[in-house]
């Protein structure tokens, strides 16, 4: 497994890195505080950081669900974050049109777990030359990935990460199976573990929007994660999860998102 270069930092080499911000760049005032307690809190814990933020949301619910501010906005917002406090930033692509004016602002592309398999917008987000977080559909088991990343890369080639986040079984509920973490490793790629959307509940239980199983459960299943070797945490955190507009049955808080990572460094610690 080859480590990902994103800037100065490093994903896959001897440190847990975190990847953290709000489900959607809803607004500036949310974003650069999230960044501002994030980029703290790892500072004090000597995690590498990376920001991340959506600017539009395409898989949404109902069409009544707030996307995002659009493309242009969306990006301002995520350019300032990262001029503003000097970390990389990810945001997802949607469509091969997107590709090119979001390599312009993002150290890091990532590809929706539900459009993995889209071959032409694996192809267009690799010719960036940015590298890539390519979430695993919950869909697919973890060996299936290699046909993914062999699309633009065989082997991974230290600029493609992969995602774990569930897999759907039975009556849609997210399922994490941990030996998925070493399996995609062992395609030549690091891996991250997406704790809160991990947690999500389809819209199908809840009515019109995701739900969460609740996130006293994001501790244990990352802690667990990072006992199964993973590269990385993915948390959405938000300023105030019951107001975020978007996800907010599994964003975390501040005070949450702390603790969850002061378990995850001590059980890392104790593994390497």
């Amino acid at each position: 497994m080859e480590p990902v270069k994103v800037g100065k930092l490093e994903i896959g080499g001897d440190k847990l890195a975190v990847i953290a911000g709000p489900c959607i760049a809803e607004s500036e005032k949310v974003c650069m505080e999230v960044a501002e307690v994030m980029i703290a809190t790892c500072e004090k814990l000597g995690l590498p950081y990376i920001f991340k933020a959506s600017f539009d949301k395409a898989n949404r619910t109902s069409l009544d669900s707030f996307r995002g501010l659009g493309i242009e906005p969306g990006l301002a917002i995520l350019k300032k974050v990262r001029e503003s406090f000097g970390v990389p930033v990810l945001s997802d692509v949607h469509e091969t049109g997107q590709v090119k004016q979001v390599a312009e602002v993002a150290d890091i592309i990532q590809i929706p777990a539900f459009l993995c398999r889209q071959t032409d917008l694996l192809v267009a987000a690799w010719q960036s030359g940015r590298p890539l977080n390519i979430k695993k559909g919950q869909f697919l088991s973890p060996w299936a990935m290699r046909n993914i990343v062999d699309k633009v890369q065989p082997g991974g080639g230290g600029k493609i990460m992969l995602t774990e986040r569930g897999t759907t079984f039975g009556y849609e509920q997210l399922v994490v199976d941990m030996v998925a973490i070493p399996v995609m490793q062992g395609i030549g790629c690091p891996v991250i573990f997406d704790v809160t959307h991990s947690l999500q509940v389809p819209p199908g239980q809840v009515g019109g929007v995701s739900g969460g199983r609740g996130v006293e459960f994001a501790a244990p299943l990352a802690c667990a994660a990072v006992g199964a070797g993973a590269n990385g945490l993915f948390l959405e955190v938000h300023t105030n999860p019951e107001q975020a507009l978007s996800d907010p049955a599994t964003s975390l808080d501040y005070k949450t998102a702390l603790q969850l990572l002061e378990k995850a460094v001590a059980v890392y610690g104790s593994i390497s």
